[in-house]
């Protein structure tokens, strides 16, 4: 999982800095190939667990860069260590949060759901962002006054 994450984080960077990728589709395409990632992870045996580093590595080797990229942007410079910091926490509080949501559903139904459940939560972000891009879509332009 490391070594996807490490290989993906600077493609990732440079096709950002060069307007080959934008925020919004990368980090919605790293939150889905995570979801999937963790869907592959219920699949049983050795391809399984391969398939899950690969996809949650890259998927969170697209996250992270493009994330902390955005935040620096959008972020005056005198808040900027604030910013990071947080971020850096709120990183920090997901990859224990993340663990503890599997164990939790785990203890209840098997560790396969724990997974699923995760997986979901993941691609939410993304649908919903989706859905709100067609609905704004759909409505009219409004009329000057």
């Amino acid at each position: 999982m490391a070594a996807s994450a490490a290989i993906v984080q600077p493609i990732a960077g440079r096709a950002l800095d060069a307007g080959r990728l934008t925020t919004r589709t990368g980090l919605a395409t790293g939150l889905l190939t995570t979801a999937a990632g963790l869907a592959a992870a219920m699949l049983p045996g050795l391809s399984g667990v391969l398939a899950a580093a690969l996809l949650i590595g890259a998927g969170t080797g697209l996250i992270t860069p493009l994330g902390f990229a955005a935040l620096a942007a959008a972020t005056p410079p005198e808040r900027l260590g604030q910013t990071m910091g947080s971020a850096e926490l709120g990183r920090e509080l997901g990859n224990a949060g993340g663990p503890l949501l599997v164990a939790g559903v785990a203890t209840l139904f098997t560790l396969t759901y724990g997974f699923a459940a995760l997986a979901v939560l993941l691609a939410i972000g993304p649908l919903v962002t989706v859905i709100a891009a067609l609905i704004a879509r759909r409505r009219p332009a409004p009329t000057p006054p």
